[in-house]
């Protein structure tokens, strides 16, 4: 049976305390400049004052009382966060240099080895962003022809929504499945069928994994990796899985490697393992089977899961306020009619498009932000922050800032419309970070966000099921997915 709780853990880890003093024997001087926070319980920090589930939430409430910049400490890991648009802002654009690292979190270690482009860090992440930026590209990312791919995954999605007959169904994997299919004909040339036993296990893999990252095990591993790994539990399930897909992407490249047509390049492993050769007496560096393994996972799991969870969110809050999505549908009819949607539609759509700007920012699904670290000493907004220091740039409360959206805590699509009904850009908007680190796959996401929300709204009304109620809270994870519910997708015609 699994110990899960995590003040069983948390007692057992203080009783572990002979054998983990070496690790915190001698207390480190601190700066006096350092940036202020709560006070420190022995061995556990600041670990009993955070909410285990949702630990965003503490971070936010904590600015309150300690200032935008403030420090906290996790086990024996010193963090510093950083709350509100002006001050993140600050750090990840004026000093995107300084703030641009990655911390040494043990699942991430554990998980990427330090390669591949979210969790890297130095040169081979700079290699690797830089591959990555072009290549994506070169495939259209920001061009018509992935555009024409994101509408023909369009139909396929509707023709199985339209299966369901407008009785209720959970479209988790079918969200997910459609999604995945826009990357994974970049990543590897082709796209699966929905039901695709392959493709399911793989979808099953980076759902399970995103929620075992946001659990309190995952919290406490990383707190105390070297006593929790012993213990039984969630985290003790990431690696195995991890290995599982990273299997099949060795399978996947070692194949195409030996079909290699060096003047037929039809996908980004094809690129990689094309520059590969070309750079074959230096590729132990960064071009590397390693790093392609990581690189291709970064990009199917980030690229899948980001994006499929935000569309759920859509469609819930459709069902949840029927008079937006009518007000939606109702553009859509005037703009786009019974064509298909196109991006150069989404100029002549400023209310359709402050609503998906406001899912995001509502849904807020990557709360705590990806951490980063400094990579030198720096010297920010009066406090001294060391080199190699945890930081967390907190897009949550970004997204919540009651300095920049007047109903930060509500749905508000006004927040992103002028007074005449304009569409109006937010700066605070940041959902996909901002600076060095920001997401590599921001503007494919943002047509795939337009396109398969247009599409199923053109399609589809959207509805509870008889008697069910609609909850908006987030789930536990690492992204923040609306609890699992059903839909009912009414044909429009």
């Amino acid at each position: 049976m699994y110990l899960t709780d995590p003040v069983t853990i948390l007692l057992f880890i203080v009783t572990c305390v002979c054998l983990a003093i070496f690790l915190f024997g001698q207390k480190k001087n601190i700066h006096p400049n350092y940036p202020p926070g709560p006070s420190c319980l022995p061995i556990i920090g600041n670990m009993h004052i955070i909410n285990a589930n949702k630990p965003y939430i503490t971070f936010h409430k904590l600015a309150e009382k300690y200032g935008s910049v403030y420090s906290l400490q996790i086990g024996p890991q010193k963090m510093v966060v950083l709350c509100g648009y002006e001050t993140v802002k600050d750090a990840l654009i004026n000093h995107a240099e300084e703030f641009s690292g990655r911390p040494h979190v043990p699942v991430f270690m554990d998980i990427s080895k330090g390669q591949g482009l979210i969790f890297s860090s130095g040169n081979n992440w700079k290699a690797m962003r830089r591959f990555t930026l072009s290549t994506l590209r070169d495939f259209g990312m920001g061009k018509r022809t992935i555009e024409d791919k994101i509408t023909e995954e369009c139909q396929s999605l509707i023709k199985v929504f339209k299966a369901y007959k407008g009785k209720p169904f959970e479209n988790t994997m079918i969200m997910n499945a459609a999604v995945a299919n826009i990357i994974v004909s970049i990543l590897l040339g082709h796209r699966f069928d929905y039901d695709d036993p392959k493709l399911r296990r793989l979808l099953v893999i980076v759902n399970d994994n995103v929620r075992i990252l946001g659990s309190p095990m995952v919290l406490l591993y990383n707190a105390f990796p070297s006593l929790v790994q012993w213990l039984p539990g969630s985290h003790r399930e990431v690696n195995p899985s991890v290995e599982e897909m990273h299997t099949f992407i060795s399978e996947t490249f070692t194949n195409q490697r030996n079909q290699l047509d060096v003047n037929d390049q039809r996908s980004f492993i094809d690129v990689f393992l094309v520059k590969q050769k070309e750079e074959k007496p230096n590729r132990e560096i960064y071009f590397n089977d390693t790093n392609l393994t990581v690189l291709v996972t970064d990009l199917f799991s980030a690229g899948m899961e980001t994006t499929s969870t935000t569309l759920r969110w859509g469609l819930l809050l459709m069902m949840k306020y029927p008079e937006i999505q009518k007000k939606v549908q109702k553009e859509i009819e005037k703009v786009i009619g019974s064509g298909e949607p196109q991006l150069i539609h989404r100029k002549e759509m400023p209310y359709t498009d402050a609503v998906i700007h406001e899912i995001q920012r509502f849904a807020n699904i990557v709360p705590t932000n990806v951490p980063h670290a400094t990579t030198q000493d720096v010297t920010f907004r009066g406090f001294f922050i060391p080199k190699g220091t945890h930081v967390l740039p907190l897009l949550y409360s970004v997204l919540r800032d009651k300095d920049h959206f007047e109903k930060p805590d509500e749905f508000y699509p006004q927040h992103f419309l002028d007074s005449k009904g304009n569409f109006l850009n937010n700066e605070a908007f940041i959902p996909f970070s901002a600076g060095k680190r920001s997401c590599a796959g921001e503007t494919l996401a943002k047509t795939e966000l337009f396109l398969f929300f247009t599409t199923l709204l053109q399609n589809f009304t959207f509805q509870a099921p008889p008697g069910a109620k609609l909850d908006l809270t987030g789930a536990v994870g690492f992204t923040t997915p609306p609890l699992k519910h059903e839909i009912c997708a009414i044909p429009r015609n």
